[in-house]
């Protein structure tokens, strides 16, 4: 088992070199990944922010989508962050009709559900396995249900808001996903927690 995982970043869109630097803090080899040819000897895959019908677009030109699916379905431990998390998601609310995702999270996520990019907004969150964190969302997604297979990680606090007790972090086996973005705050630990995942894995 190496010591030092080859962790790939999606790199069709949204904020990959944040992503780069939280997983070499937290111990892993980032390498993009733009085409099928660089899906090879990766030991884990991190699905970026960004914008999700983009990336799902950009998934189909680049013939990534079902190669993608597959290395899921086989146990490639995956994190997905905001948009990541969409991608992931088995059912998608209020997204476009054409859009496609990867699947691996039996959960219902609900696109932009905390509003639009004005509506972007910071919180301290109990994040299950990792502790306290500093949570940015932005055009974030949130869970509207998990299936059985899913564990809730993290929710919004309770604090009147009309997003309080919503679920913002889950996993299931080898995928993990987040509605926030963890690599923009500088808090290594929740990339921290999918590196052991895939090291585990190995």
């Amino acid at each position: 088992m190496s010591d030092t995982p080859r962790v790939g970043v999606l790199a069709l869109q949204g904020d990959v070199r944040e992503h780069d630097r939280a997983l070499r803090a937290a111990g892993a080899e980032p390498v993009h990944v733009r085409r099928l040819a660089d899906l090879e000897r990766l030991d884990g895959l991190v699905l970026p922010g960004g914008e999700s019908t983009t990336i799902s677009r950009l998934l189909e030109v680049f013939e990534l989508l079902e190669p993608l699916r597959e290395r899921v379905r086989d146990g490639l431990p995956v994190y997905g962050s905001c948009a990541g998390m969409i991608l992931l998601a088995d059912e998608v609310l209020d997204g476009r009709p054409d859009q496609q995702g990867l699947g691996g999270l039996d959960v219902v996520v609900r696109r932009n559900a905390f509003g639009r990019q004005v509506d972007s907004f910071e919180t301290d969150l109990a994040f299950e396995g990792v502790g306290d964190v500093h949570a940015v969302f932005i055009r974030a997604p949130w869970v509207e249900s998990t299936g059985e297979g899913a564990q809730v990680l993290a929710r919004v606090p309770e604090d009147g808001s009309a997003a309080a007790g919503r679920v913002v972090a889950v996993r299931q086996g080898h995928v993990l996903a987040t509605s926030f973005h963890p690599e923009l705050t500088g808090d290594d630990r929740v990339h921290g927690l999918f590196v052991q995942m895939v090291k585990e894995a190995q």
